[in-house]
């Protein structure tokens, strides 16, 4: 049993070790995803020689959590790319002996998600240099459209650049064409799609392999035909945060820190006093017997004059409101007015030449 076991070991390593696919998983968690899969990128790291030994490198973004294989033409066998980070799947080939491949040979990408597939095709050449596989049936177009023009490119940045993050490139330029982003530090391009005539469109999720600063080079390339032109991004990928300046130290500026309301009663007059006096004389006559000359007479005068003196107070009496500002120099500022000024605790405010101003 340990023999039979041992064989078939042997032989799964040594079909590991044929295999010209070479996989290196960094153990990216697929993610759920229930939407239709979409491919936003796919990419050869091309190479200057097709012969046996070199190596292809393929990229593919997109929908992450999904299955993802490539078809070369000439190979004839279908390659499954690993997910190495979230909605990044790479893969090699190792060209070998008696392999059919040409500069022009055809690569297509499928990725599939549960019972849905999308598909895309290689637009660039394997080889260093050569031209794009389409460059035959389209270079009559090209010809006659002339050079694609690119009038401009943009990014939407982010702060801060962290795994995630999506950059948002924007291009206007040719309408009818192929758009690309290379971002220097990050495997691959991102391909921008056409949203609307001339305008082109695409998102760069930031990856944990990926190795970019704000000032990170990127570069537009828009192709038609044979004939492709690029761009280089003039702008930082990373927002700037806005600069909180120090407001500048006001002396007599602060906040109000209290708004009293003070009852203030008018003083006596003598018409207070003369009609108390009437009144506690009377009090006092029939305290005395009414014979007007006794001590409860003289005390009913008195106090009648104390209460006159009350009662026009109770009636001239009115309202003053205080406020109190803390100042930013030290200190406090108290400022009365006849009526409510309308000032609330908290409120921002200075004084200038004694009087109270809000201070927006």
């Amino acid at each position: 049993m340990n023999l039979f076991r041992n064989k078939l070991l042997s032989g799964w390593l040594a079909l590991a070790a044929v295999l010209p696919m070479a996989f290196a998983p960094l153990g990216a968690a697929a993610q759920t995803n229930t939407g239709a899969p979409v491919i936003t990128g796919f990419d050869v790291e091309q190479v200057r020689k097709l012969t046996p030994g070199a190596v292809l490198l393929f990229t593919l973004r997109g929908t992450p959590g999904a299955e993802a294989r490539i078809a070369i033409e000439g190979v004839g066998t279908q390659y499954y790319l690993n997910e190495v980070d979230t909605g990044i799947y790479r893969g090699t080939y190792t060209l070998r002996t008696g392999d059919k491949l040409t500069a022009n040979s055809a690569v297509s990408a499928n990725l599939r998600l549960r019972n849905q597939v999308v598909t895309a095709v290689l637009d660039e050449s394997l080889l260093y240099g050569a031209p794009w596989r389409n460059a035959a049936q389209r270079a009559a177009d090209a010809q006659a459209a002339g050079a694609p023009l690119i009038n401009r490119f943009t990014v939407e940045p982010v702060n801060p650049i962290v795994v995630g993050s999506e950059l948002v490139f924007r291009l206007i330029g040719t309408p009818n064409a192929q758009a690309s982003v290379r971002v220097q530090g990050v495997p691959g391009k991102t391909w921008l799609n056409e949203v609307s005539p001339g305008q082109y469109e695409g998102i760069h999720r930031v990856a944990a392999a990926d190795r970019i600063v704000s000032t990170t080079p990127a570069t537009a390339t828009l192709r038609s035909g044979n004939r492709s032109v690029t761009a280089n991004l003039g702008a930082s990928l990373q927002a700037v945060a806005p600069v909180n300046r120090p407001r500048q130290f006001c002396a007599n500026c602060g906040v109000v820190e209290a708004v009293n309301v003070l009852e203030v009663k008018g003083p006596g007059s003598y018409i207070g006093l003369i009609a108390g006096g009437l009144a506690g004389a009377v009090l006092g006559s029939q305290v005395g017997k009414g014979d007007g000359k006794t001590a409860a007479q003289v005390l009913g005068a008195a106090g009648g004059a104390y209460a006159g003196r009350e009662i026009e107070k109770n009636v001239n009496k009115s309202q003053v409101f205080e406020v109190v500002t803390r100042l930013e120099g030290g200190g406090a500022q108290t400022i009365s007015f006849p009526t409510d000024p309308g000032y609330k605790v908290g409120d921002r405010v200075r004084v200038e030449n004694g009087a109270l101003v809000r201070n927006l």
